[in-house]
């Protein structure tokens, strides 16, 4: 007998989960996941990079030069000089995801980007030549400003494919994390 001749009895076949999340949600949850990272008092954002065949590549967030300590960062948002807030110095997650990629370039060729955030001008760019043909994004609260319409536009003339992440499936989004011992017995099942 080889392994094409056993078949598995119907009645031992029993139909699939239905509600089961779709990639674009699995990943986007990994992407809000990815945020909880980020130091930053004011915005966390967080990224993922996916391959064409639905391999999560790298992750990404908003955050310090490696090199540099958090302690020692400058998180503020206000400051008598922009030197001295956090803008010139953080790098954003879709960066980060990018920059933390290991493989083959080749892999990014095609690739999916969910962010918590839509991606600024910079990051869009950085999109764009690293061959990312779709972002899915959850929140677009920079929506009209300059740099908003910049990144669309750089999106645009590369044919990048830009979706919101459905509002409807948003509620999916959240998990808990608390400890094992603070859930009743039935909050475990």
């Amino acid at each position: 007998m080889n392994n094409h001749d056993y078949i598995i009895p119907n009645e031992y076949i029993k139909g699939k989960r239905n509600n089961y999340s779709s990639w674009d949600e699995c990943f986007m949850l990994h992407a809000v996941v990815t945020a909880n990272r980020s130091k930053d008092p004011s915005s966390q954002v967080g990224a993922v990079l996916v391959g064409k065949n639905n391999r999560i590549l790298s992750l990404g967030y908003n955050g310090a030069p490696n090199m540099w300590k958090d302690e020692d960062f400058p998180w503020v948002r206000e400051a008598d000089s922009i030197s001295h807030t956090k803008y010139p110095y953080v790098i954003h997650a879709e960066t980060n995801a990018i920059l933390n990629y290991k493989g083959d370039n080749k892999d990014l060729d095609g690739a999916t980007v969910y962010t918590t955030l839509y991606p600024c001008q910079n990051c869009a760019k950085f999109l764009a030549q690293a061959g990312i043909k779709r972002v899915v994004y959850l929140s677009n609260k920079y929506s009209g400003t300059e740099d908003n319409i910049a990144a669309a536009t750089c999106f645009n003339y590369c044919d990048i494919q830009v979706e919101e992440f459905p509002k409807n499936l948003q509620r999916r989004l959240t998990i808990s994390l608390l400890p094992e011992e603070g859930l009743s017995e039935i909050d475990r099942q």
